[in-house]
């Protein structure tokens, strides 16, 4: 078994405090008092990270004075090495504005819920591996109460039919107009992944994707699904980062490519191709779930929020990077998902000051509290049965990681944006089907 890598130093903090190490704390058994103290080693190992990629930063291409100190605008409370680490995205490239949502935290070279929008530049480390990552809701005309006594039979038929985890792939063929589309795999340098995308099509994957059940105030079903590109788009930003120098990892300087470069031109082919392989492999999914329901699709949502768009800000043409935030303009729903058990809602863009600060951006879940080793430390089983049970979901597959202890709620996550977005609908769940206890996905955000 891995040492922990945060044990030598927790248990230093541990001693210092006055505390035995060693000595038990908690239920049962309980767990080594320096458990305790892990959380807090974690952090300075992280700002020393931090503090190091600023030190490699400076030996960059200096960054051109009218994109320094470029405006940040931070929704909500986070910690001081998510806001540090986006500072340090903030001083590579032709950065124009940048923003923290409420769900925030710290991601691979650039914070989950953290948006930067550039001049002439994308970020390929900002859109990050999970290229096209997104949420898709739908409602159909059919009544929770058509349907509630065969809950559990119907989500068992989900797992059944859609794949969850990792290297799956569809017993089913996928055909789809994409895969014909010459030009686009041509452009993306991708021609060579093509048969393992067409078998992978409609995977779910593990991690935090998911298939949700969920009934509205109307008590009509809608049915709601978060993943992306998978190994097509995985293997586009490894293959584009590491040709444009990029390192991967945590705190690393991000990788910032020109537009009209043929880098960047091939890259941005790869990720808008990964983009439509995630709306296609989106729409693949909900189909075969509305099959086992039954009844017909009478609204939809559909949203990326690992991507980067070409948009006019303030009479500017920027790249706008938007790594798990949800694209929010006036008038533009989205479908934000809470942790498994939580309610989600449909919210709509509005057009404020604030909305407009926040690059027309928000919250793309309910963000996580804790890391997915820390979480499976804090919590178990029972406790994340009872808490479903309590709000009468039944779940297949997923494990402690995603405990929703394991995040914050979304109602107070939403009430920092509530500037800049409306909630249209609540959508209470009450079935989820993720990927099962101990797979390992590496095509997950």
């Amino acid at each position: 078994m891995r040492s922990d890598p945060y044990q030598e130093r927790a248990r230093q903090l541990a001693i210092e405090a006055g505390v035995d190490p060693d000595s038990r704390v908690g239920e049962g058994r309980g767990q080594p008092a320096w458990c305790l103290y892990r959380d807090a080693a974690r952090k300075e190992h992280l700002a020393r990270e931090t503090d190091a990629a600023a030190a490699d930063i400076v030996n960059l291409r200096p960054q051109d004075e009218r994109y320094k100190n470029s405006p940040l605008k931070i929704f909500g409370q986070h910690e001081d090495v998510t806001v540090a680490q986006m500072r340090n995205c903030m001083s590579v490239g032709n950065v124009v504005a940048g923003v923290i949502c409420a769900d925030g935290h710290l991601g691979y070279a650039q914070p989950v819920g953290g948006v930067i929008a550039y001049e002439k530049q994308v970020s390929i480390s900002g859109v990050g591996f999970d290229i096209g990552c997104g949420n898709m809701a739908v409602r159909l005309d059919t009544p929770f109460s058509a349907i509630e006594g065969r809950v559990g039979e119907i989500i068992h038929d989900v797992q059944k039919v859609i794949s969850f985890g990792v290297g799956r792939t569809n017993d089913e063929r996928v055909e789809h107009e994409l895969f014909d589309d010459g030009d686009a795999w041509r452009e993306s340098d991708m021609g060579a992944y093509r048969q393992k995308a067409v078998s992978q099509l409609g995977t779910v994957g593990s991690g935090n994707h998911y298939v949700d059940l969920m009934r509205d105030e109307a008590g009509l079903v809608w049915i709601g699904v978060h993943f992306g590109s998978r190994g097509l788009g995985h293997t586009s930003a490894t293959r584009y980062l590491k040709a444009a120098g990029g390192k991967d990892g945590m705190n690393v300087p991000p990788a910032v490519v020109d537009e009209d470069s043929e880098l960047g031109r091939r890259y941005i082919a790869a990720m808008e191709l990964a983009g439509r392989y995630s709306y296609a492999g989106r729409k693949w999914v909900v189909e075969r779930v509305r099959k086992i329901i039954g009844g017909a699709v009478t609204d939809m949502v559909h949203n990326h929020h690992n991507y980067a768009w070409r948009e006019n800000h303030g009479g500017r043409d920027l790249w706008v990077v938007r790594k798990g935030a949800t694209p929010a303009f006036p008038g533009q729903r989205g479908f934000v998902g809470g942790s498994m058990g939580d309610d989600a809602v449909i919210l709509e863009g509005v057009d404020s000051a604030e909305a407009r600060a926040s690059l027309y951006s928000t919250v793309h879940g309910a963000g996580r509290l804790f890391g997915r080793k820390e979480a499976k430390r804090r919590f178990t089983r029972a406790e994340m049965d009872a808490w479903l049970q309590q709000r009468g979901v039944t779940l297949v597959g997923a494990d402690l990681d995603e405990s929703p202890m394991a995040y914050r709620r979304l109602p107070e996550v939403l009430a920092q944006h509530a500037g800049s977005v409306k909630v249209l609908h609540t959508l209470r769940p009450f079935a989820v089907a993720m990927a099962g206890e101990g797979e390992f996905d590496p095509f997950k955000d």
